[in-house]
């Protein structure tokens, strides 16, 4: 069986999304509340069976699906004050609440120096294998607002970005 621990920069994530769930029970004195965090790789129509379940906070991965529709899916998670968090930057930038991920740029820019080692001669399987090292934290205060959310200080301390 595979080990299925999770890494640090995952436990990190996890934590964070955890905090970001933590807000909204407060927020909506729902403490009590089963709380579904939804990760939706089909299609944009699962919104409305999200909503029958009474899902509490959405969490998108990584989908060429959606990033195409992320002002759309922000759009709608903001229209049913459904808190929202992706893995990339730009789903905070189009109006979702947060994200926390890879730093994509950073990580084109270390994929510049494995194809200069290639042209250079070096064999493509001499070359390591890397995890991404540098992470970035977008929230987008805006959507808070509308959303009803405080996000804390510390949270905020936190971000690399913040969207006002």
């Amino acid at each position: 069986m595979p080990d299925v621990t999770p890494t640090p920069q995952e436990q990190l994530t996890l934590r964070l999304v955890h905090e970001a769930i933590q807000w909204q029970l407060q927020w909506r004195a729902l403490e009590d509340a089963e709380v579904w965090a939804a990760l939706i790789q089909t299609a944009l129509c699962g919104f409305s069976a999200m909503l029958k379940d009474h899902i509490g906070a959405l969490i998108v991965g990584p989908s060429p699906t959606f990033f195409g529709e992320r002002r759309r899916l922000a759009a709608l998670a903001e229209k049913h004050q459904l808190p929202t968090m992706f893995t990339l930057g730009e789903y905070a930038r189009a109006g979702g609440l947060m994200s926390y991920g890879p730093h994509y740029p950073d990580q084109f820019r270390r994929a510049a120096s494995f194809v200069d080692k290639i042209l250079k001669g070096t064999k493509p399987a001499d070359l390591p294998v890397e995890q991404p090292t540098k992470f970035e934290l977008v929230i987008n205060l805006k959507t808070a607002k509308a959303l009803g959310l405080t996000i804390p200080p510390s949270v905020l301390a936190r971000a690399d970005a913040v969207i006002e």
